[in-house]
């Protein structure tokens, strides 16, 4: 069902990889979506809101400890796939794409 999101990349991963990856190997949570859209609704553990498409993301990843890990998340999961392959080109070795937020808030993630 889910099979574009797979390991054989070691980027997309599903969302029930990512609930087993977060009690093994937490990490920081990053919406990418924009202000609006998370302010309408996030996932409770999202740790930081950065905007994808405006450029926000990009500064911030200058500033990130390229030795943490780090699950990001949009509306359907394309955004968040770019922004973590670019993070990858960037250095960055643990990065994941989780999805879209509804997906995840459907599978059982908390949101607010």
């Amino acid at each position: 069902m889910f099979s574009f999101l797979s390991k054989s990349n070691d980027i997309d991963i599903s969302s029930e990889e990512f609930r087993q990856k977060l009690e093994t190997n937490p990490g920081m949570v990053i919406d990418v979506r924009t202000r609006e859209e998370y302010d309408d609704g996030h996932l409770k553990i999202t740790d930081a809101q950065y905007n994808w498409l405006s450029g926000e993301l990009h500064d911030a990843v200058d500033e990130m400890e390229k030795d943490q890990t780090y699950y990001l998340y949009c509306r359907s999961g394309n955004r968040s796939g770019q922004a973590a392959r670019m993070m990858k080109e960037r250095g960055f070795e643990n990065v994941y794409n989780v999805g879209g937020f509804g997906d995840l808030a459907n599978s059982g993630f908390e949101a607010e």
